[in-house]
């Protein structure tokens, strides 16, 4: 069972979340919270595996929220939930930690199997409008774009190519079918790498690569 805790101020969207998501046989709502506070204190009392974040919410917003929950022991996987694509903000969550983001316009099956990805420790990489996020906002001629591009030379050359491959937004098993490698290599590759640069997932990875300018 998959256990999620949904962070929104508005009632009605917390409401027709649960509803959707426990539709699900699989999926079990363990605790909503009204913002980054209960957000905090909700994934401390009931130890969910996905959490659904606003990230615009008053008093303790998503953002807070989601850099303390990464700082935790084994954190649940934080899901960032926006009405806009391009927001500076969902950037910033998927620096602190998110590994993805869901428009909160989601149709049901797809806000369900976006649980399901991301419980099963896989990051929500692949839909272009991600993507398109962490280009718009990478900053490439930034300190934080020459740190990057310092950073890797702790990598080999192999792990370069895996890395560049994971900020263009490809899975594993695409990446060992362009690498001729297994999905086992792919992901023993990823693990050093993530470990190399002090990353804590894939999306994170993603954005390290745009910032050091492996992805054109």
């Amino acid at each position: 069972m998959i256990r999620v805790l949904i962070a929104d101020d508005e009632e009605l969207m917390r409401a027709g979340l649960r509803t959707m998501l426990e539709a699900d046989d699989e999926i079990t709502v363990v605790a909503e919270a009204r913002n980054g506070d209960e957000a905090v204190a909700g994934v401390l009392r009931c130890r969910p595996d996905v959490v659904l974040m606003d990230i615009r919410m008053p008093q303790s917003d998503g953002l807070t929220a989601t850099r303390a929950i990464g700082g935790m022991a084994d954190p649940p996987k934080v899901v960032v939930l926006t009405t806009f694509d391009l927001d500076e903000y969902v950037h910033a969550a998927l620096r602190a930690g998110a590994v993805g983001f869901l428009l909160k316009d989601t149709p049901p099956r797809d806000l369900i199997k976006a649980v399901h990805v991301v419980a099963d420790g896989q990051a929500m990489l692949s839909p272009s409008v991600t993507r398109n996020l962490i280009s718009a906002f990478v900053e490439r001629d930034s300190p934080i774009g020459e740190d990057a591009r310092s950073r890797l030379k702790a990598l080999t050359d192999r792990e370069r190519e895996v890395l560049a491959l994971v900020g263009r937004g490809l899975s594993n098993g695409e990446i060992g079918e362009r690498l001729h490698n297994s999905q086992a290599t792919v992901k023993a590759h990823m693990s050093r790498l993530l470990s190399k640069l002090d990353l804590s997932n894939r999306v994170q990875a993603a954005i390290f690569a745009h910032d050091a300018n492996l992805v054109e």
